[in-house]
């Protein structure tokens, strides 16, 4: 009998934390003695929740004044008392959700650009997309923090993308990354840095190199052009993130000439960031504006010199404002040249984009075929298109939108 009890105050207590204070009195009733018991953590967790999805309060349980004391004082310290809660409370994927709840809901942007509060974040795609967008706004004390924030997430886009990318070129390419003959001139002092920094000598101050890697010399010319032309108007944040790691990550292998453009109404090249730092290219992100697909595309014709060795990828979801038939035309010439192309309408694991299906379907008539791809498909399409495969239809066969 005690178990059966025990059973239901949980039962009882887990529903009372989803439906909040509202739903106590008849929760109550078939609980055991008449009332809900929740422990000290469980208390903790709704007070969290409260925070965020209990009536009409803009501020986290305990804050007197809400985000109007957030710059100093109580506020700012009772929300940053208020994240650790939820990342220590909360799974993961559960964290995210409140996070970016507490910056919609609430309208709580603003307090991201106190470093005490940022410090308390956990790093995410939606929540750095978030950070960018507030870029021009955050304050010189903050920068350091935000900078960590987004360092964070992008290591740990690039391990978790950079195995299955890499292997997916050279498997393309049909050559093997580095060459086991020694030789000075071939050495990838990169590569070899990073993977010997687990023997780091704290004592001398030195890395000690279990194993050096060299670069094939049938490979120190760039065999390939890749230019990944993004779309940064607002609408594309989350793929904008992905899209920059991923050009990072073309940037770092040796057989690839990679170019990466960001475009609005205006436009911005990004190659020289993304080959030095992916995390400074982030900040080069400008969120929001007009579209003119058409005028990227035309500057990124110039990067053009081997056609049949060139895979031109654009990441948008096609409301161009531009000349809509020009870039048509521009795109149906570069795949009679020679060229691979593709249009990502999305690189994210969220569902189905938006898009202007119209002027997608007019693409993939002409040959560039246009979806919406998780970044784990990502390294296949990519392998397809070097080698030349029918992208439309390795896309069908992947289950891409």
């Amino acid at each position: 009998m005690e178990d059966n009890d025990h059973v239901k105050s949980h039962t009882a207590a887990r529903w009372r934390l989803i439906l909040g204070q509202e739903a106590e009195t008849s929760l109550s009733s078939n609980a055991p003695g008449g009332s809900i018991r929740l422990t000290e953590e469980e208390r903790i967790m709704d007070a969290a929740l409260a925070a965020i999805y209990g009536g009409d309060s803009t501020e986290p349980a305990g804050v007197p004044g809400g985000a109007k004391g957030a710059g100093s004082g109580r506020g700012a310290v009772h929300l940053a008392k208020w994240l650790g809660d939820v990342r220590n409370l909360f799974p993961e994927d559960v964290v995210s959700v409140i996070q970016n709840d507490a910056m919609e809901r609430k309208g709580w942007k603003q307090l991201l650009l106190e470093p005490e509060l940022l410090a308390s974040v956990k790093p995410d795609i939606a929540m750095v997309g978030t950070l960018l967008s507030l870029k021009g706004k955050i304050p010189e004390k903050t920068k350091d923090t935000a900078r960590r924030l987004v360092q964070t997430l992008v290591d740990e886009l690039v391990k978790l993308l950079e195995t299955d990318i890499r292997r997916a070129v050279t498997g393309a390419l049909n050559k093997r990354q580095h060459s086991p003959l020694p030789s000075l001139s071939g050495l990838d002092w990169k590569t070899t840095i990073r993977r010997n920094l687990k023997n780091y000598d704290r004592e001398r101050k030195i890395v000690i190199p279990e194993r050096m890697y060299y670069f094939d010399r049938s490979r120190r010319s760039k065999e390939w052009t890749i230019i990944v032309d993004i779309d940064q108007s607002g609408s594309m944040a989350d793929s904008i993130i992905w899209a920059s790691i991923v050009a990072s990550i073309f940037a770092s292998i040796p057989a690839l000439n990679t170019r990466v453009v960001a475009f609005d109404t205006e436009i911005v090249d990004l190659t020289e960031q993304c080959g030095d730092d992916p995390v400074d290219m982030l900040f080069g992100i400008q969120l929001g504006g007009g579209t003119d697909i058409h005028k990227s595309v035309k500057y990124c014709e110039q990067f053009i010199e081997e056609p049949r060795k060139t895979l031109f990828i654009i990441v948008s979801d096609l409301y161009e404002n531009g000349n809509q038939a020009g870039l048509v035309r521009r795109m149906r010439e570069l795949r009679e040249a020679g060229v691979r192309t593709m249009t990502l309408l999305a690189l994210s694991d969220s569902g189905k984009p938006s898009y202007d299906e119209r002027l997608a379907a007019q693409l993939t008539r002409d040959g560039t075929p246009c979806f919406a791809c998780t970044p784990a498909l990502l390294p296949a399409l990519v392998e397809g298109a070097l080698k030349g495969m029918d992208l439309a239809e390795l896309a069908k066969r992947l289950g891409t939108a």
